[in-house]
């Protein structure tokens, strides 16, 4: 069952369970139960239009490259409000992620060694 199935079997005029011994009942946590989800405002719709056309134009661009690319046409966007966006519309960058080595010059080391 979804979470606003569940929610909305939450009854809180109920006489003998409390709200707490129902949320712990359904799953839920009383946090969700007490504050209703603030609704998506404009300047996200226009951004996330922003990213989708930007993700279709180029679908192997990640957060960093697209914050920074809004950014150079003009719309200051911290990386993380565009990880989350990026995230609330299920889109992600095609592509291989880089990690990092701790030691760059290990495999040369070794090879020279005679030990890779």
């Amino acid at each position: 069952m979804s979470v606003p199935d569940r929610r909305a079997k939450l009854d809180r005029a109920h006489g003998v369970l409390s709200i707490r011994h129902q949320c712990r009942l359904l799953g839920l946590s009383r946090s969700g139960v007490y504050r209703t989800p603030q609704p998506a405002n404009d300047d996200d719709l226009t951004l996330m239009r922003q990213i989708d056309e930007l993700f279709t134009a180029r679908p192997f661009l990640g957060s960093r490259r697209m914050a920074w690319l809004l950014s150079e046409d003009g719309v200051p966007i911290n990386r993380k409000r565009v990880q989350r966006l990026m995230r609330k519309m299920g889109i992600e960058a095609l592509g291989q992620i880089r990690g990092m080595t701790p030691y760059p010059a290990l495999p040369r080391a070794l090879q020279s060694l005679g030990l890779g």
